[in-house]
């Protein structure tokens, strides 16, 4: 069905950021439009998301081009789920930001470049399109880039270079793929290309295209052995900045992996295969790199990508629970990631540090707050009937059922040494013996109230998302079920598309 009301939230956040870039030295201001635009998105998120789940696959063809000669817009459940979780991270972010970043980096330009990039994610979900998916990439890649530099510290300086380079040598692999795809296919339309492809004589030339969206894709979602950059950069910018980028910049591109290996490359024996090590390998140094990590944010980014790799495995299954266990686990992951990047600013709020050495007596001084924080770790690690549990009985289930042990193997490794650095963290940042007061820079008390609530009401919101997860499965296993069955059957998303056309 056609509906023009797809593009909603990528309009809001257009049009908020050009307003804030009228208001560029009215930081009051921008804050303001800030929030209020990221609700309204989240408003229309919600308003998207109940029509896909009641009424089907919507879509819209941008300057009334009709499929597959001009850009589509399509929004099935799998999209539809992740724009609703963006704009619920986006708004937790933008509250946060209001105190959390500094007025200098606002007077930058930093809530209009947030808003691109907010823009950029909602562009990338909804896109019908393999290159105009290029093109929302490079949204992201730009507003990122700029966003991870404000402030010009050289730590910052020196992870935006490691993220630029590694980003641009994906995007080369990616538009490199695209480009051999249009010569051997004459379409750009993914639904379209879901016909066409099985049809080219040469699929040995697929397969090695197939390889190259491989290949930049899994640098974006730092997948093994592309995922250095990650924990050299996200520990650099400020707490705001790096919760979006770890709760939504790698899921993009685990978004993309899933569209396309479902869509225009159904994955061969080998590719399962190959994809299945690259989890099992993702995993273990993920997880051995969170293991010997003292600083929060660092620890954070490696779990990011030990926890990449129970996502990627379920794509390597490429079986119904598998899929729903991987996008169920998407699901918790987006909400739980945000979260923690934005403990480990007001963490630095608290204490003036993120290194656990130097950290303790949380517990003692804000034991509320405290218990707060212990929700979103409990939902990582995964205890019963938290969100992180549910997904791991599929992917457990398919694995042993598939007999693929040595995923399963990993998937034991990583849960445990997840619980294990979460532990650690928890015993020395929460309960040990505080510090010695005097090198204790706590800005926290110090703050009048509206300061202080809207540092942690964000993550309220979150932690209250990920409880929903949780303690709701039964309605998200449903629609993650949907998800999976529209990912193995791709029918229905091609005659949206094409209105029938063969």
């Amino acid at each position: 069905m056609i509906d023009n009301h797809i593009i909603a939230t990528i309009i809001v956040h257009l049009f908020i950021a050009i307003v804030q870039l009228m208001l560029w030295r009215k930081s009051t201001a921008q804050r303001f439009l800030s929030v209020g635009g990221s609700l309204l998105a989240l408003i229309l998120a919600f308003k998207l998301f109940f029509k896909v789940y009641d009424g089907g696959i919507l879509t819209m063809n941008a300057a009334n081009w009709k499929a597959p000669f001009g850009i589509v817009f399509v929004a099935d459940l799998f999209s539809s789920t992740l724009v609703l979780l963006t704009s619920i991270a986006g708004l937790a972010v933008s509250i946060f930001s209001c105190v959390g970043v500094g007025r200098q980096r606002i007077l930058y330009g930093y809530f209009p470049i947030f808003h691109f990039l907010m823009m950029g994610l909602n562009g990338a979900f909804l896109t019908g399109d393999i290159f105009n998916l290029y093109v929302w990439f490079e949204v992201i890649i730009i507003s990122s880039f700029v966003l991870m530099t404000l402030g010009g510290r050289k730590s910052q300086l020196e992870g935006a270079v490691k993220y630029m380079a590694m980003n641009i040598l994906a995007s080369t692999f990616f538009l490199t793929g695209i480009g051999i795809l249009y010569g051997i296919s004459g379409s750009l339309n993914m639904a379209d290309l879901a016909l066409r492809i099985p049809k080219i004589q040469n699929q040995a030339l697929v397969e090695i295209t197939a390889t190259f969206f491989l290949i930049g894709f899994g640098i974006k979602s730092a997948v093994f052995p592309l995922y250095f950059w990650l924990p050299s950069s996200y520990h650099t910018p400020p707490s705001a900045v790096a919760a979006t980028f770890g709760g939504l910049l790698t899921k993009v591109g685990i978004y993309a992996l899933f569209r396309v290996f479902s869509l225009l490359f159904i994955p061969n024996h080998f590719t399962k295969e190959l994809l299945i090590v690259l989890a099992i390998l993702t995993i273990l140094t993920g997880a051995f790199g969170a293991l010997i990590k003292t600083n929060i944010r660092r620890l954070f980014s490696y779990l990011i990508v030990c926890h990449i790799g129970f996502m990627i495995g379920g794509l390597g299954l490429y079986s119904k629970w598998a899929l729903l266990g991987a996008v169920f686990y998407l699901i918790h992951d987006i909400m739980v990631k945000t979260n923690l990047f934005l403990i480990a600013g007001v963490i630095r709020q608290l204490r003036g540090t993120m290194d656990m050495n130097k950290l303790g007596g949380l517990y003692a001084q804000y034991p509320k707050i405290s218990l707060l924080f212990a929700i979103v770790l409990f939902s990582l690690v995964g205890i019963p009937p938290l969100s992180g549990f549910w997904p791991k009985i599929y992917l457990f289930k398919d694995a042993f059922h598939l007999e693929k042990y040595a995923f399963a193997g990993a998937l034991i490794i990583g849960s445990f040494i997840t619980l294990f650095v979460i532990a650690k963290m928890w015993a020395q940042v929460f309960w040990k013996d505080a510090p010695d007061p005097e090198i204790i820079e706590d800005k926290f008390a110090g703050m009048i109230g509206y300061k202080r609530t809207m540092l942690i009401l964000p993550v309220v919101i979150l932690a209250s998302a990920s409880l929903y997860i949780g303690l709701n499965a039964e309605s998200i296993i449903h629609v993650a079920d949907e998800i999976a069955t529209q990912l193995l059957d791709t029918s229905p998303y091609i005659n949206a598309v094409l209105g029938g056309q063969k």
